[in-house]
């Protein structure tokens, strides 16, 4: 038993030693106008055209106030659980220090803009929230390309998060799983409370995708100006 718990041990101060030096490579550059960009793109305010345009898709094609209210109702429960639940009992439970605040490589991690975010950062609630929307309207819409867009908006906000030194990979890993079960449970049970036949006009999920990368090209100019 003592080989065993010795053995695991071991495992997991390679896999942290890995965890490190995976983010030391990802992390931070020596471009500005990436400084400028990805702060840009991490910011909530950013993508607020986005979520405006999943809520014009969801009055389009529901309805009654009642479908309506539970898919917004759907989609506060993926942000309160994957992402208040962890700051407010993981991170604190957990206390593993963000890249930025580690004392061990603290010194090593690039800095943006003196952006260091709070203490500890286990698991990454950026990772969490938007994996969990995004699968939750993944399951809802049923469409090829907003799947695929959603996706892409959560992997871009997730990798923002290792450029900027606030997450270590596995910070992103565990949030991204717990994104996706927290998004998938939230959908069968807004299914299961839903009065009739979930159905969404394909057409409509266009929308959203333009809005995104009208978003994207609005980050890219913007950045060039700060």
């Amino acid at each position: 038993m003592m080989c065993d718990g010795l053995f695991l041990s071991t495992m997991l101060d390679q896999l942290i030693a890995f965890d490190k030096q995976l983010l030391l490579q990802v992390n931070g550059s020596e471009s500005l106008y990436l400084d400028h960009l990805v702060r840009i793109l991490t910011t909530a305010t950013t993508w607020i055209p986005l979520y405006l345009s999943l809520f014009y898709i969801v009055i389009r094609n529901n309805e009654t106030a009642l479908k309506i209210f539970l898919v917004l109702l759907g989609a506060g429960l993926c942000v309160l659980v994957a992402g208040a639940l962890d700051d407010t009992f993981v991170k604190p439970t957990v206390a593993r220090w963000r890249p930025t605040h580690d004392p061990e490589i603290g010194l090593l991690v690039d800095i943006v803009d003196g952006y260091r975010g709070g203490k500890y950062g286990f698991f990454s609630a950026h990772a969490s929230n938007t994996f969990s929307i995004a699968i939750f309207f993944c399951w809802l819409v049923r469409n090829k390309l907003l799947s695929g867009a959603m996706i892409i908006w959560s992997l871009t906000n997730c990798y923002t998060r290792l450029y900027l030194g606030v997450h270590y990979p596995g910070d992103i890993l565990v949030g991204l799983t717990w994104g996706f079960i927290v998004g998938t449970s939230v959908y069968f049970l807004i299914r299961r409370l839903t009065p009739g036949r979930i159905k969404y006009n394909p057409s409509d999920a266009n929308i959203p995708v333009a809005v995104m990368v009208y978003t994207l090209i609005y980050a890219l100019i913007k950045a060039c100006f700060v």
